[in-house]
């Protein structure tokens, strides 16, 4: 006959503890039927769920006691029945989600909000991973964030009001949030498009453009109005170039060169090309500006609004279609199929009004620093921290980011 048994062992960590525990579960032939560890500021916790036989199980327990004493660690045994561990592996079979919450930093009450949020749909949190590196407390680094990943196992008793309720947790509480299946297309994501005005750099350039035309005030106001989605983004796109013309192409070389980069784009962008994520720009803003960024960051393809120059003079038209909304989620798609990758390993990021139709399109799509619009609709969103942030909603942990920027 033989019987399960958990293990769970506790105590300050030391290299080598692991090992000695299951050298002597390999002594009495024993098999593990699950296992996980965790370390938490030098303390380790360790389960280790066991099928031993009768016969062997009281020395088994008598060698570990002996052995953890020895290691200065403490050791409990709990009996676990055939119909409890049935009931256990009839469990391991439902829905698996990923719940990322971000911030600068995350409080008690932040995490409680969300994991209270996640019980009250019925979801069993399996593990948590801390994501980013540890914070110092005397000298904290610029830029400072956190990320905790929860994996969640269950099915929401309702999708869309779990999505709303932590839209809201993210708005009132000051933290980001991604809630993703877990399934194979989260861990192969092939192909990224970003929204660039607002989102790779933290202006708008035609309001740049319109400064330097003397009419800044006029085209900023149109701006914000079709960005808020309060008027149709192509005659506002219209009305706003015409207020350029005769302005010297000479101006955008300069606003080039003085760009404000995002924070955590440099970061982004490295690990993106050295992971092999195709990456793409549509804008509703200018080729001028996106072939700039393409040429800095290696970006595959780039694709936006031509302005008319004649005679080293901007016209006040635009050569081509316009890249809408509309035209974004269709440049996604073309290029998707183009690089032959399924619509579920894609990614878009964007803040404007503009961009909902490709972030509703993608596998992941993430609003950025977004309109209030935007963020209502969006099924993440990243608000307090870097676009550097996409990395962690893909699983990357800043150990693997560190070991990539030193390679």
């Amino acid at each position: 006959m033989e019987e399960q048994i958990l293990l769970r062992i506790t105590g300050e960590d030391h290299p080598g503890q692991t090992a000695a525990i299951t050298q002597i579960l390999a002594k009495y032939d024993v098999q593990i039927l699950d296992i996980g560890q965790a370390v938490i500021h030098k303390t380790l916790s360790l389960g280790i769920l066991v099928r031993v036989s009768n016969n062997n199980s009281g020395y088994m327990m008598k060698d570990l006691l002996f052995k953890t004493s020895e290691l200065g660690v403490n050791i409990s045994f709990e009996p676990v029945s055939d119909e409890d561990y049935e009931a256990w592996v009839s469990r391991q079979g439902k829905n698996r989600y990923i719940l990322m919450i971000m911030g600068r930093t995350l409080s008690a009450a932040q995490i409680q909000s969300a994991t209270k949020v996640v019980s009250e749909q019925g979801l069993n949190i399996d593990a948590i991973r801390r994501l980013t590196g540890r914070m110092s407390i005397l000298h904290p680094r610029e830029h400072e964030r956190a990320c905790i990943e929860f994996s969640l196992r269950g099915t929401p008793a309702n999708r869309s009001e779990l999505q709303a309720s932590l839209m809201s947790l993210s708005s009132d509480m000051g933290m980001d949030f991604s809630l993703q299946e877990d399934n194979m297309f989260r861990r192969m994501r092939r192909l990224i498009c970003f929204d660039m005005d607002s989102t790779l750099i933290q202006t708008e350039v035609i309001d740049e453009l319109a400064i330097r035309a003397g009419v800044g005030d006029k085209v900023k106001a149109i701006t914000e109005r079709a960005m808020r989605g309060e008027i149709d983004f192509k005659d506002s796109f219209t009305e706003r170039v015409a207020l350029l013309k005769g302005l010297d192409e000479s101006v955008m070389q300069e606003i080039a060169e003085q760009l404000p980069i995002t924070e955590g784009v440099d970061r982004l962008m490295y690990v993106l090309k050295r992971y092999g994520l195709k990456i793409a720009i549509l804008s509703g803003g200018f080729t001028y500006f996106g072939h700039y960024l393409q040429r800095k960051y290696g970006i595959d393809y780039v694709y936006a609004n031509e302005l008319e120059i004649v005679d080293h003079k901007l016209t006040g038209r635009y050569v081509g279609e316009i890249v809408d909304g509309r035209r974004k989620a269709e440049l996604l798609r073309l290029i998707a199929q183009v690089e032959k990758v399924d619509m579920q390993q894609t990614i878009a990021v964007g803040d404007g009004a503009n961009d909902l139709p490709m972030l509703s399109e993608a596998g992941l799509g993430i609003a950025f620093h977004a309109k209030p619009r935007v963020v209502q609709n969006a099924r993440q969103s990243i608000n307090t921290i870097g676009l550097d942030g996409v990395l962690y909603f893909l699983g990357f942990k800043d150990s693997y980011l560190d070991e990539t920027a030193q390679q």
